[in-house]
């Protein structure tokens, strides 16, 4: 028998897995296959919008219709491979702000997850950019872990036109969003190593690596954890259309926020209620599974170009095979980039006491899929409001573990989102109405509407919007009776059974989710082993 099962090897499954494995026999069960090296798909930073609209490695959810956004669907993508969402995501590495870890702590009761019982596990898992050479904060940074980071090389003079006008406005520079100081206009980390994605895989189950103790099974649908007496023993799993079964002394839930709680509850740990309408034998009474959904809403403010100095001409089809076979020979030029080089961290208002907007500058004009490109030199920043209050939840559709759950988010459903939005738009044009910008700035593409009118930025929202694919919460960690699993993750009301994933966390962060999600990890595998 294992001692443990890893349940989907994605940020949080591939860390607890190369973690346990160290100590113990570990059986790793990823839904996907593997993260082929032969596709470039997966390898080329630049390709990052051809795998993310693919349903080859990728679950490919959407949502149930927003009523807050013109009851349009939004897309939910979900790594469907080795590494999970970290083989798909944008690759833009960032902890979060001190405050997130600390509101964890104070607000929820969360005892040794502040920011400074978590420092030692981002340091742990991360060999940042250039490190121990560079300038970065060692008392912050990371020289030696799985997981090696990078910054871009600002090749586009854009890129330096963000950084000056976001001065000009009167925002304050960061050396690092990830070391003493989030706040202001800076480059961003990304988990791109010598033109390569860097995905969690990779880094955690590449070599060096345990020997005979891990075991990877793929293309297996985990359908049922399976307990006994009111203790986890083991899953059930679909492999080639037959049936599975693993047993083990501890199971671990690294699913993610959409995935996790669907497994929970057609195992019987969820609201028994719903639990029992699909026919579920009812394992523990968990009220809390599925709910507290949220997620980051972004909107593109999109610019036409002046000069000739944007990625535009990269995209072309006629362009395309250079870019491809550069990256294929040197791993260099425009495909071994992903492109988000800078952005900001800023408050919407003096009223919050640290940034609670988010923006990526990229230097083209383009939906971040790659569906909908302005046909000519643009650029554009990625608005993100940080901490939305609008919640939502995943429910089961029926008792089939091959269908999807139902996920709704209710994005922008309260006017302090609208509000921040609103903000986040107008601070975005403020920045590129700056001298810096004066050279390159031609017409403002998105929106077309008055920026000053609170009405028709709304309605701008509401029909543009996008999901940044930053869903979490719905497995949350906390001390009230609603709380799905405790600080340790262990799932309440069902020993031998942990959940480690973005669905843990009571509160998201401000940022990406790749790097919080590996440091959980680490810091839970540690306990786990302590």
């Amino acid at each position: 028998m294992n001692d443990f099962i890893v349940v989907g090897a994605g940020s949080a499954g591939c860390v607890m897995a190369r973690r346990l494995s160290e100590h113990g026999n570990v059986t790793l069960i990823e839904a996907g296959p593997s993260d082929h090296s032969w596709d470039y798909r997966l390898h080329m930073p630049a390709a990052l919008s051809q795998v993310l609209s693919s349903n080859w490695y990728n679950w490919h959810y959407e949502s149930e219709p927003e009523p807050c956004l013109d009851n349009r669907r939004l897309y939910c993508p979900r790594g469907k491979v080795m590494g999970g969402s970290s083989s798909v995501n944008g690759m833009i590495f960032v902890r979060g702000n001190r405050g997130d870890f600390d509101r964890w702590s104070s607000e929820y009761g969360l005892s040794g997850w502040d920011y400074e019982s978590c420092l030692p596990y981002f340091r742990k898992s991360e060999t940042a950019p250039g490190l121990p050479e560079a300038s970065l904060d060692p008392n912050f940074r990371g020289a030696d872990g799985p997981l090696k980071i990078s910054r871009g090389e600002l090749k586009t003079p854009l890129f330096q036109a963000w950084l000056d006008a976001a001065g000009q406005a009167g925002f304050s520079t960061t050396a690092d969003f990830n070391g003493q100081t989030q706040e202001g206009s800076g480059c961003f980390d990304r988990t791109i190593f010598k033109g390569e994605r860097q995905n969690i895989a990779k880094a955690y189950l590449g070599s060096p690596h345990p020997s005979g103790s891990l075991k990877v099974i793929r293309r297996a649908t985990v359908t049922r954890v399976v307990t006994e007496n009111g203790r986890a023993t083991g899953v059930e799993y679909l492999q080639g259309g037959k049936q599975h079964k693993c047993t083990a002394g501890q199971v671990i839930l690294c699913g993610g926020a959409v995935n996790t709680p669907q497994l929970l509850m057609l195992s019987g740990v969820g609201d028994a209620s719903g639990l029992k309408s699909h026919g579920i034998p009812v394992i523990s009474h968990s009220p809390g599974v599925g709910q507290n959904l949220m997620d980051h809403l972004e909107i593109y403010v999109q610019y036409a170009c002046n000069r000739p100095v944007s990625l535009y001409p990269k995209t072309r089809w006629f362009n395309m095979p250079v870019v491809g076979l550069q990256w294929l020979l040197a791993r260099k030029g425009a495909g071994a980039t992903n492109h988000f080089e800078t952005g900001a961290f800023l408050r919407s208002s003096d009223s919050v006491s640290y940034p609670d907007l988010q923006f990526h500058f990229l230097p083209i004009a383009m939906d971040y899929d790659g569906k909908d490109q302005y046909q000519g030199h643009g650029f554009q920043v990625h608005v993100g409001p940080m901490k939305p209050t609008s919640r939502g939840e995943v429910t089961l559709c029926s008792a089939n573990p091959l269908e999807a759950p139902r996920i709704q988010f209710n994005y922008n459903a309260t006017e302090a989102d609208r509000s921040v939005m609103r903000s986040g738009i107008r601070m975005a044009d403020d920045i590129v109405s700056q001298s810096a910008f004066d050279d390159y700035r031609g017409t403002r593409l998105r929106p077309t509407v008055d920026i000053d009118s609170d009405d028709q930025l709304d309605r701008f929202v509401r029909e543009f919007a996008e999901s940044a694919y930053h869903p979490s919460g719905t497995c949350r960690m906390g001390v009230d009776d609603r709380a799905v699993v405790d600080a340790e993750g262990l799932v309440r009301g069902v020993s031998g059974l942990r959940v480690v994933d973005a669905s843990i966390m009571p509160e998201i962060t401000n940022g990406n989710l790749n790097a919080p999600v590996v440091m959980m990890a680490e810091k839970i595998s540690d306990s786990m082993l302590s």
